[in-house]
């Protein structure tokens, strides 16, 4: 398997809709929830890659485009964008939808840095031991 038809396998996503519990004091999705949402929806995408426990480290900039309210869909998609030695960089978007209308639009996107580890919680290379051409 090459590493484009590892990437293509791993996309995941998540969908959920936004129940008042889940909202702000605005009536809108917590920045919190979403960022939790991205955060493990970033994390299977790179567990799917690399089938390597992993653990994240950082986050790059998170931009909120659109208020999500309440009662919306919102699906989150995660796609690895990049392949270190011992990390992953995976880019995520929340694309919000309606319950009563056609369409969706991106609201949220950011990026999730993750590291693979051994059982002594060492970093150890990501494509060790896979099949990749």
């Amino acid at each position: 398997m090459t590493i484009q038809e590892r990437i293509d396998q791993s996309e995941t996503r998540i969908t959920m809709t936004v129940f008042p519990f889940l909202t702000n004091h605005h009536d809108t999705l917590f920045g919190g929830k979403a960022m939790a949402m991205m955060d493990e929806v970033s994390f299977m995408c790179g567990t799917r890659f690399c089938r390597k426990q992993l653990v994240t480290v950082s986050t790059d900039k998170i931009d909120f485009h659109k208020a999500i309210p309440s009662g919306s869909i919102v699906e989150a998609v995660a796609r690895v964008e990049s392949v270190g030695r011992t990390s992953l960089k995976i880019f995520v978007e929340i694309f919000l939808e309606s319950m009563y209308k056609d369409g969706r639009e991106m609201a949220i996107q950011g990026r999730f840095t993750f590291v693979a580890l051994d059982d002594d919680k060492k970093p150890i290379p990501v494509l060790e031991g896979l099949d990749v051409n």
